[in-house]
């Protein structure tokens, strides 16, 4: 089994559009309720979906792996993103920094390497 994409409501799609191509996704649909986008590494993507009711939070979170993550949250910052989060270390083994889409959605930007799969906490299968 393979992850194939994301969706996540938006409020207005051309903003959203704007704002993940800004972040560096490849857009390869789009229409006036729907917009999907190709991941720059990897064989994942991303979509957004115009919703009929306003957006809010739901607790979802959508995490993009930067191997360059500092020099892109510096380059963004440059581009008038607004980070909630700058780049820090993490308990849990990863670097991230934080953000909202202009609908609200909450995107962390990180950098795990290894620790991504295998943190030293990985469970075993028996």
């Amino acid at each position: 089994m393979n992850l194939n994409q994301v969706t996540v409501a938006v409020n207005e799609i051309a903003p959203a559009v704007a704002f993940y191509r800004g972040l560096g996704l490849r857009l390869i649909v789009l229409s006036p309720h729907y917009a999907r986008f190709e991941c720059p590494d990897g064989d994942a993507t991303f979509s957004v979906h115009l919703s009929l009711q306003p957006v809010s939070a739901h607790g979802v979170v959508v995490y993009f792996e930067c191997e360059d993550l500092d020099a892109r949250v510096r380059a963004l910052s440059g581009q008038g993103y607004v980070f909630s989060q700058l780049p820090q270390d993490e308990r849990w083994l990863w670097r991230e920094a934080r953000l909202l889409d202009p609908s609200g959605n909450e995107i962390c930007l990180y950098f795990a390497g290894d620790n991504r799969k295998n943190p030293p906490w990985r469970v075993q299968e028996a």
